[in-house]
Order: C-alpha cells, then structure tokens, then sequence
C-alpha cells in the first residue's frame, strides 16, 4: 500500500485493488451423455443363445480338425481345441450387438465361470470315481464292524472290514485336536491382542509352516519322539505328526477371524471399564467363535487326510489297538494305501471303499464348517438366539425382583424415620449408701 500526501498536510491511503470474487458454476443438464446402462450380472436371452452357438462352434470346429483336417488326436487336446474356439465364437457374437468393453467383460465373465465349472467337475468326478470303484465293499455291514484280523488277502468281502482304521483316525484326530485347539487359538490371540516384533516373528513363522511338507513333519516326529523316546511307533507318535500339520492351517484361521472383530466392541468394552483379558473372553472370542469353530474344523479335514506322517509314525495293524501310547496304531489314509499296494482286487476294493469313506467323511467336515462360517462376526444362529431371549428373560426376572425388593425396603426405611424416638423411663432417686466399716474398731469402756 502507497502513502500519498497532499497538499492539504493529509495523508490518504491509496486504495488497493480487489480480487474477483470465486464463483461456483453448477453445470448444465444437458452435458455429457449417459451411456446404456450395462448389466453386470444376470444373464439376457441373447446372451444365452450367444453361448450355445459358440459351445456348438466350437464343438464343430475340434470335431473338424481332429477327424477331418488334421492328424490331431488325444481326448484333453480335442477339449482344448473347443474351448478355445469358443470363446473366440463367443467374443465374435457378443461384438455385433455390444461394444468393445462389455465384449471383454463378457469374455472374461466366461473365462471365470469355465474355471469354476472345470474345479467343480474335477471334484465330482473324483468323488463319484471313487464311489463307484468302492460300491463293492460298501454294501457290506461287515466292512464298518469288522477288522482284518481274521480276514486274508483271498478272502471274499463278507469277511473283514476297517472299523479298526476308523477307531485309530479317532483317537488320533482326538489326541491332535487337544493339543491344537487350545495352543492354535492362544497363539492367534496372541498375534492380534498383544502384538510386537516377536507376534511378527510368530506370524511368519506360522504361515511358512503352513507351507511345510508333510513328510518332512513326520520326519521329524520320527527323530524327536520314536528314536529318542518311545522307540517304537504308536499312534501318539502319529497324532503329534499330525498336530504339527493342523497347528498352522488352525492359526492362520483364527488369526484372520480375530482381525474380523469389529474395532469398536473392544472399545466399547474399554469404555465399561473391563480390562484386556476380560475383553478377550467375553467380547473377542464369543464374537469370534463361528469363525473359530470354522477355523478347528477345517485344520480337522487337513489332518484326517495326512498320509506322510502317519507312514512313519504310527505303523501298520490288522487289529484294534486302544491304547495309543503302545503298538501300531493304523488310520484311514494309511489303511487306503495298505490296501491298494495288494494285487487281489476284493483287497483293491477293500481301498476304494475305505477312500470313499474317508472323502465323505471330509466333505462333511468341509460342509460343515461352511454351514457354521457362513455367519458374520457376531451373528447367532437360531438355537442360540433363543438361549440370548431366554438369558434375557432370566435377567430381566432378577432386575425386576432386585427392584421390588429395593422398593420394599425404601419404604421400610422411610417409615422408620417417621417414627417417633421411644421415651425414655424417669431417672430414679439414687439411694444412700451405707459407711465403709472401720477396718481397725476401737474398744471403749464402760
């Protein structure tokens, strides 16, 4: 700012010129144009029959070079021969009615769902291979009663069975998920509860270990446990090779549902005045436990099917062994794999049957634990919505007891202080008490 004087002797100040003020210019409606709008899912008419001419292009287009143009052959080159023309006759079909980026949302819509029906089918036909190669045994009772201690090579299928191997997968799974269970969980806790460099060096040890083969675990049980200890194999030895499979998958697991409690309950639960631990158990864990019931079952599913370390470590038995800590103790994979190396087909049978159980019995676990994981942190289920409604009802009994009692004995209390005090009796006349006797009397004379 300039300083001008004037004649007069009085300063003024020259004026400073303004800035323009900042105006908001709202846009026009009439702007842009908004495009079709595009379905991201679900599938049109056109788009059904896009696909069913491609497949049948595609069909004709292997059928051509592998019968009439080409010396090609072989069943997984015909297959992809057709699927590669198909896409490129489903891309060519979806271009004369769409443009360019939704032909390659299409194409990759496509390529995802062929992945998804390849992984479906691959499970389905072994499951279904396996049962159809075991439909033989699995007609008998006998097979899930008995064991082969009285049952040969040559025998027929009426005779003998894996109730034995069924019994060692028991205990051993049993004596595994004792271990894993409480150590898993503890140490997911400790990832996310207390944290630090050494949760970091825990964590990176536990999904390196995840990746850890399993002939490598039984290995080192062999060496650890049997050479040093045991000296012979048993089924303690094979349930610790076990655990040391399942101890990773269950930490991993937990550790990412825990990181899925919501921030804001442990706060909540600070705000009360609770302390860390506390929290943990009555806040994380009763949040977390669908997750964590997930978490168990699938390391479950993980060891049943172990082969490896229960190779080296539990030993081979025709018979039930109880006692896990003496003898060979055999399991269900193991039993598969005794069972096939053997040349007699009823034997080979006896292994497909014993393959079939053992799929159903981890595709139950894997059911499962998707039925019990597909509810949120903190979402209840129907039983236990009725225990939360009933729980509720119970306290809402008590507090209403505990007030009509506080209100019993306010009104008690009240009518105490309008009572008048008791009078007190008159003071009585203290009476005269007698001389002390002269201790030392003194005769006198007559």
């Amino acid at each position: 700012m300039t300083i001008l004087l004037e004649p007069t002797g009085t300063v003024t100040p020259e004026p400073t010129p303004t800035a323009p003020a900042h105006t908001t210019t709202i846009p026009s409606p009439g702007g842009t144009p908004i495009g079709p709008r595009r379905r991201v899912r679900g599938a049109r008419l056109d788009d059904r029959f896009n696909v069913l001419g491609a497949a049948s292009a595609g069909i004709a287009v292997a059928v051509l070079l592998f019968g009439w143009f080409s010396p090609l052959s072989g069943g997984v080159g015909w297959l992809l021969v057709a699927f590669i023309a198909f896409i490129g006759f489903y891309a060519l079909l979806v271009s004369f009615a769409s443009d360019w980026q939704e032909v390659k949302d299409r194409v990759m819509g496509v390529l995802l769902a062929s992945a998804g029906v390849v992984l479906f089918g691959a499970l389905v036909f072994v499951v279904a291979f396996t049962l159809v190669r075991g439909q033989e045994a699995l007609p008998h009772l006998n097979f899930f009663t008995q064991s082969m201690e009285l049952a040969g090579p040559l025998d027929g299928l009426e005779v003998g069975g894996i109730v034995h191997a069924i019994l060692g997968t028991l205990m051993q799974i049993s004596m595994a998920l004792a271990i894993t269970i409480p150590l898993g969980i503890l140490t997911a806790l400790f990832l996310n509860e207390v944290g630090g460099k050494f949760a970091r060096f825990v964590r990176t040890i536990s999904d390196a270990m995840t990746a850890l083969p399993s002939i490598v675990a039984g290995l080192f049980v062999y060496s650890a446990i049997i050479v040093l200890i045991t000296h012979q194999r048993s089924g303690f030895a094979a349930a610790m090779a076990i655990t040391v499979m399942m101890l990773p998958i269950v930490i991993r697991a937990s550790d990412i549902v825990l990181r899925l409690v919501p921030g804001n309950l442990r706060e909540a639960a600070y705000a009360l005045g609770s302390t860390r631990w506390r929290t943990v158990w009555h806040v994380v864990l009763p949040t977390a436990r669908p997750g964590l019931a997930t978490a168990v079952i699938l390391g479950t599913a993980r060891g049943i099917g172990e082969t490896s370390p229960v190779l080296l470590t539990s030993g081979v038995t025709a018979v039930v062994n109880w006692n896990p800590f003496e003898g060979p103790m055999i399991s269900l994979p193991l039993q598969v794999f005794d069972f096939v190396k053997s040349p007699e087909p009823n034997m080979i049978a006896r292994g497909f049957g014993s393959a079939a159980v053992l799929i159903l019995l981890v595709l139950a676990l894997f059911a499962i634990a998707r039925l019990i994981g597909g509810m949120g942190p903190g979402q209840l289920g129907r039983r236990q919505q009725e225990r939360v409604v009933a729980a509720s009802a119970r306290d809402l009994q008590r507090i209403t007891l505990q007030g009509d009692r506080r209100v019993l004995l306010d009104a008690s209390a009240a009518q105490d202080d309008h009572r008048p005090p008791p009078s007190a009796p008159p003071p009585s006349a203290p009476t005269p008490s007698a001389p002390p006797a002269d201790p030392n009397p003194k005769e006198t004379s007559s």
